[in-house]
């Protein structure tokens, strides 16, 4: 039977299951990936499992996120995580080697593998042709013991791609365009695999973009065929070994489809406060614009900033704007300086970063009171930046580029007027250089583990009661980000492997006494609507609610990863039979859910919920596998019984 990429890729790695839709599978893992800001608590919990090394054939982490060293607790935590990746077996990128996406592309990524990254943006190795999916910690510190990853089997939307794109447009407009029509939920549960003659049009940096930000469309992964232009990056890295052909065989079909004309995209930008508040540029052009930031993890290449030095070769940004650059990697960064690009950028008045995430993540670079922020970033939820009230969009590094110029925000294609459009290729050869990437061996292993006082032993949960006696703690809208449940940022990351600490900023933004009503009701209950939990990865926003006693969430419909990882740590992801009964909830309400752990040990999934006596229905959906880690308290403890008896 002829089979897309993605049924290709999976059915190579099938270890349980069946490729239906929606059923649960597992899959084997070929790589995992941590970064910083989720390593330490992923380290924690892998020690926590008790092996001596790692069971999967390549673990990496990456320092790309805390990377700010105001006090003690960053420095602590790359010293431990340095130190763990060295006994455990895992290769450790250092501080400032750049963000875990572009670097792995670099030097680890290969055609047909399948990883899974405690970052939700680990689709951007569909760059490289694998099958990468974001998850928690958790569920990677599992893959790296070796365990198989369980997922619901995905819907795969073929995406055909047709012509190429115009002057002044670029791949970052194309994922745009797929949010103007998708938003930020339409494609939950989904594999987006582009396919078509318009494919080979775009770089292997160009299709890494794409990947990057279908998280944001909320797709488990993004998938890209490998083929001559694949080829040609690896070899450029000197690793065209890694290569090999994959595509879709002819005749394959996908469950669902799509078509974009690629000459007919234009310049589009993400507006205040989604990623998926797309507008056309024209209909925003004129505003000011007092900060402009090019890079992170999906613009962050060297076509990106090659484009960028060579538009503002000559000139010098807009006064009383703040121009900045965070370069992907520092292999990026010397390969521009080789290239001729750094003169431009400093001569255009803009401050050159180290390579990380930064801003993207809170972390620095934050706009002012009432500034308007322009980020080529994958996401601009109310607060991400760091300023409460912040006005972030998200655009192309062309569109970056021309407003940083104007002070306003500009279409880019008025700039033919003036230069011709700057088409960028990769260099033949990139300057490689592996110094900052430590490699683990067999003496490694001796290694002793550094622990600074920050780091506290992952927490013990206790198992699901028989009955549960609740109070609804909070009552929350649509669409809530984990940046919402539990913030990023310069004053937050570093605590994040000290749970009792960190827990007291969940829901910080929109509700500072959270987790003192919390203490204060023992057991809580959180009340939300639809697609709660998008955005990142984050395990804190389910462990830090789970630390303060939140043992269930009704809501009216779940993110992927999140309903994942409330799984992870134990606690109830439940949703509305009835839509409606969501206006039914009151803060502060009684709620019980009697015979609770006699329904889920018989496989129900209708669960009887009395609010203030009066009954309404939820549904617990999820498979047997998670049932179990919900009796048993969380996965942790479920997997620990299973050493045990083992």
């Amino acid at each position: 039977m002829a089979q897309n990429i993605t049924q290709k890729i999976i059915s190579a790695h099938l270890v349980e299951g069946q490729l239906v839709p929606g059923e649960e599978i597992a899959i084997r893992i070929d790589h995992t990936l941590l970064q910083d800001a989720t390593g330490t608590m992923a380290m924690l919990e892998f020690e926590a499992l008790g092996l001596d090394r790692v069971g999967v054939d390549l673990a990496t982490q990456y320092v790309d996120h805390n990377l700010l060293q105001t006090d003690f607790k960053n420095a602590d935590d790359h010293k431990y995580l340095r130190t763990a990746c060295a006994h455990y077996g895992v290769h450790y990128s250092e501080p400032g080697n750049g963000i875990s996406h572009i670097v792995h592309m670099e030097r680890f990524g290969r055609p047909g593998l399948t990883m899974l990254g405690a970052d939700s943006h680990t689709p951007g190795a569909a760059g490289v042709s694998m099958l990468a999916i974001g998850a928690g910690g958790m569920d990677v510190s599992l893959a790296m013991a070796g365990y198989p990853y369980y997922f619901p089997c995905p819907i795969v939307l073929g995406v055909k791609l047709t012509n190429r794109l115009s002057d002044w447009v670029s791949a970052k407009d194309v994922i745009l365009e797929m949010l103007r029509r998708y938003d930020v939920k339409g494609c939950v549960g989904k594999v987006i695999e582009y396919f078509g003659p318009g494919v080979e049009t775009l770089s292997a940096t160009d299709r890494m973009t794409i990947g990057n930000m279908g998280t944001e469309l909320g797709a488990t992964s993004t998938v890209f065929p490998a083929d001559g232009r694949t080829r040609q990056w690896l070899e450029s890295q000197g690793r065209g070994k890694d290569w090999s052909e994959l595509t879709a065989d002819q005749g394959c079909s996908y469950d669902e489809y799509d078509e974009i004309d690629l000459s007919s995209v234009e310049p589009l930008i993400a507006c205040p406060t989604s990623p998926g508040n797309i507008k056309r540029i024209e209909e925003v052009a004129g505003t000011k614009v007092d900060q402009v930031i090019v890079g992170s993890s999906v613009n962050g290449s060297y076509r990106d900033l090659m484009v960028t030095a060579k538009i503002l070769e000559g000139k010098h940004s807009a006064g009383g704007l703040s121009l900045h650059v965070n370069p992907g990697s520092r292999q990026v960064l010397e390969n521009v300086a080789e290239s001729g690009g750094i003169m431009p950028l400093l001569l255009a008045g803009t401050r050159i970063h180290q390579s990380g995430c930064l801003g993207c993540i809170g972390m620095g670079q934050a706009p002012g009171t009432d500034e308007v922020s322009l980020r080529t970033f994958p996401r601009n939820f109310p607060g991400r930046s760091g300023t409460k009230s912040d006005k972030v969009y998200l655009c192309s590094p062309e569109t970056a580029a021309a407003s940083a110029l104007k002070g306003v925000i500009a279409d880019p294609r008025e700039l033919a007027e003036q230069m011709d459009y700057p088409r960028i290729s990769d260099p033949n050869n990139y300057l490689v250089d592996t110094s900052s990437i430590v490699f683990p061996s067999p003496e490694s292993m001796q290694t002793e583990i550094l622990m600074g006082p920050n780091i506290m032993p992952f927490p013990e949960l206790d198992a699901l009661p028989e009955t549960l006696d609740a109070k609804i703690v909070l009552i929350v809208e649509d669409n809530i980000s984990t940046d919402t449940i539990m913030p990023a940022g310069s004053k937050v990351l570093p605590l994040r492997s000290n749970i009792k600490a960190i827990s007291e900023y969940v829901y910080y933004q929109i509700d500072p006494d959270f987790h003192k009503r919390c203490r204060e009701y023992r057991n809580a209950i959180i009340i939300g609507g639809e697609n709660y939990g998008q955005g990142s990865s984050r395990e804190h926003a389910a462990l830090a609610p789970r630390y303060l006693g939140v043992r269930a969430k009704i809501v009216k419909s779940f993110a992927r990863i999140h309903k994942a990882n409330l799984c992870n740590f134990g606690i109830l992801p439940l949703t509305f039979k009835n839509p409606g009964d969501f206006e039914r909830a009151s803060q502060g309400a009684r709620v019980e859910l009697p015979d609770l752990r006699k329904i889920i040990e018989r496989g129900g999934v209708e669960i009887p919920v009395l609010i203030d006596q009066q009954e309404i229905i939820t549904r617990l959906e999820v498979s047997d596998r998670q049932r179990q880690h919900l009796l048993a308290g969380g996965v942790l403890n479920f997997v620990r019984n299973q050493i045990k008896e083992a």
